[in-house]
Formats: C-alpha cells, sequence, structure tokens
C-alpha cells in the first residue's frame, strides 16, 4: 500500500498541475464570452485540493494509523463535490470529478484495511 499511495500522490500533483493550466484557460474563455460559468475557478480550486490530498498521501504512507488516509478521502472528496457543482459546460471537470470519487474509494479501502492496532502490553 506505501507504494501505491505514493505513486498515486506523485501522479495527482502531477494531474493537479494540468487542471491548474487547463482551468485558467476555460475561466479565460469564460470571461471572454461573458457567459457566467465558473467552470474555470472551480477547476482552479479542485486542482488546490487534488494537490493537497496528494501531498497528505505521500507524507503519510509510512505511517500505520488511518489518519492519512481519512483526510485524503475526505479531501478528494471536497473535491469531486465542487467539481460536479461547478462544471457547467466544462466536461473535463467532471471527468476529474469521478477521479477524485475513485481516489476517495481508494483512500476508504486504505483506512479499512491497512490500519495495523497497536499492541497492548499484559500487566
Amino acid at each position: 500500500m506505501k507504494v501505491l499511495k505514493l505513486t498515486l500522490g506523485i501522479l495527482c500533483i502531477c494531474l493537479s498541475v494540468l487542471i491548474v493550466f487547463q482551468s485558467t484557460m476555460v475561466g479565460v474563455g469564460n470571461s471572454l464570452q461573458n457567459n457566467g460559468e465558473a467552470g474555470g475557478s472551480g477547476g482552479l480550486m479542485l486542482s488546490i485540493l487534488v494537490l493537497t490530498a496528494g501531498i497528505v498521501m505521500i507524507a503519510t504512507r509510512k505511517s500505520e494509523g488511518r489518519g492519512g488516509s481519512i483526510a485524503a478521502m475526505i479531501l478528494y472528496l471536497l473535491a469531486a463535490l465542487l467539481g460536479f457543482s461547478s462544471a457547467g459546460s466544462f466536461a473535463d471537470l467532471k471527468v476529474y470529478s469521478t477521479l477524485c470519487l475513485i481516489l476517495a474509494g481508494l483512500n476508504l479501502v486504505a483506512a479499512v484495511f491497512n490500519h495495523k492496532p497497536k499492541k497492548t502490553e499484559r500487566v
């Protein structure tokens, strides 16, 4: 699970850079068309959440507790909610939001099955 978290964390950081550039272009397009959509701004917020979740996954990959996986899962769920709610005609944002839901599910699996309880001493 450690290698998977490291790999997914690095991929999420790279993906967040792609989302930033694409959302910036969509935001410029929305401003020029004056269509009132917020897909570019929603994409920028989604990329910040994906970047943060990727960093959390990398930082907590060696921990034996559930906290890192739960924190990353919450960040991915917030990113998916934000992405779906602000997508508008920006169809790629729906794809990124679906990917965030998948990553949240993977973190849920990691939180449930990768927990090692502490050994207690007998007195």
